[in-house]
Order: structure tokens, then sequence, then C-alpha cells
């Protein structure tokens, strides 16, 4: 399989000691394209510099919901310069996170919206951190981000929030969960999800999937995901990698 990991944290703490060994595993595996996004400027500019030194790496630029109270408007001048990078396919990570709360939610609601609005007017696809806040996230991209696109990001979502994502021009991302035991309700969703709308991911280092639940997650098993998916859609793993691959192609607008 020839797959494209479209959301990962290669500019964590958790990689400084094997960064090299985890990209070579992640190339046995077959993953050869991958997507390091950032969460502040610190790691935005570490994901580009991925990006510079690696080929296959492709960055994405953004504050995420908990560095909400933290971001000036400094930051978000920065952050546009940022997005002119050649490498930088994506504006993200952002979104809502209403379980923890690490910022205000006006103020959460307040950057979202803000960093929509950047991400219309350069033409760049966002990608979406929902956490119990659907309903504010559909709210404010009704009200800011109407003509935007993008991804929501390790989709937990039930199938009537699917179909209003899909309206709002957004790509369906699966990660690491649907393989879990417990998973119940996602293979229903997926089998909603229309193949052109398909992305897969790990969120590395988090969202470890079965059977290495409990361990550092990595880029190289994103492969149980696409084995998962091809098993609930009844499709050979291959057609699932090469579909998800040239998804991602198209949602972050990459030439090939």
């Amino acid at each position: 399989m020839r797959l494209f990991d479209t959301h990962c944290h290669l500019n964590d703490e958790a990689y400084r000691e094997d960064l090299v060994e985890v990209l070579s595993r992640a190339r046995t595996a077959g993953v050869e394209e991958l997507l390091v996004v950032g969460c502040d400027l610190a790691s935005s500019e570490e994901a580009i510099k991925l990006a510079e030194e690696n080929h296959g790496i492709y960055a994405a630029v953004g504050f995420h919901p908990h560095e909400a109270a933290m971001v000036s408007a400094d930051d978000l001048s920065r952050l546009e310069e940022l997005l002119i990078h050649k490498k930088v396919v994506a504006l993200g990570e952002i979104g809502l996170d209403y379980y923890y709360d690490h910022s205000p939610r006006e103020i959460q609601r307040k950057l979202f919206a803000q960093q929509l609005v950047i991400a219309e007017r350069m033409n760049k696809p966002v990608i979406i951190h929902a956490r119990e806040a659907h309903a504010d996230i559909l709210q404010v991209l009704k009200d800011a981000g109407k003509n935007c696109r993008g991804v929501m990001h390790c989709y937990s979502g039930s199938a009537e929030l699917t179909r209003e994502y899909l309206n709002l021009n957004m790509y369906i991302a699966i990660g690491g969960p649907v393989t879990f035991t417990n998973a119940k309700k996602l293979p229903e969703v997926i089998k909603k999800i229309p193949a052109k709308r398909l992305l897969i991911e790990t969120d590395s280092p988090y969202l470890t999937p079965h059977p290495f639940r409990g361990q550092r997650n990595e880029p190289a098993y994103l492969v149980r995901t696409a084995l998962r998916i091809s098993e609930i859609l009844g499709v050979n793993p291959e057609e699932i990698a090469d579909l998800t691959r040239t998804n991602a192609y198209a949602c972050f607008q990459i030439d090939k």
C-alpha cells in the first residue's frame, strides 16, 4: 500500500530522540507522505522545518483552541507569513475544544473565526479539531467559514453531523479509534461518507490504534486504520490506500 498520513505531530517532543527511525518505519510500512500539523507558532515553524528537510512531508500551520487565550494580533500576522511557504498546504489545527476548556470558549470561537477568514483569504483548506463542540463548530463555519473547505480531524461524529459537515465542503478524516473494540457507531458512519471525501490519519503520537494501544502512536500504524476501513467497506486495502491518498492530493491541492 502507498499511504498518506494526513495528520501527525512529528514536531512533538515524543519524537525528539528517534525521529529518523520513526520515519524509516513509516516508509517501510508504505506511508510515503505525511502532513505534520502545528498547534502554535513554535510547532508550526517546526512542521515547516521538517517539510523542508524531508521529501514527502508537508506542513500545516495554525493555532489549536487550547492556545486561544495566548494568541495576539502579531501572532496572526506571523501565521499569514507562514501560510505563504510552498510546503504549507493547510491552516490547522484549529477549532473548538469544550472538553478541556484550556481557553475561554468565547475566545476560542473568536480565534476560530479569525483563522477561517485568513484561510479563505489565502485559499488554504482548514484542519478542524472538534471536541464536545459540534454545535458551535457548525455555527462558526456557517457564519465565518461558509466559503472554506477542509478536514474534520479524527472524526467521531454522528451520521447526521457528517451530512452537515459534508454540506460545508469538509472531508472526513478517520483515525486510530476506528480500530478500537468499543468503536460501535463509527463503522456505520464510515459507510455513509462519500468515497471522494474520505481521508485517514494517525494523529501521532496520540490515539494509537489496536493492537498497539498504550504505546506511542506513529505514522507506520496508519496501516491498521486502512485495513480496518477496508474491512468495514468490504474492499481491498490497496483500494483504500489509493483512494485516500488521491483525496489528500485533492483536499490539499498537491499536484501529483
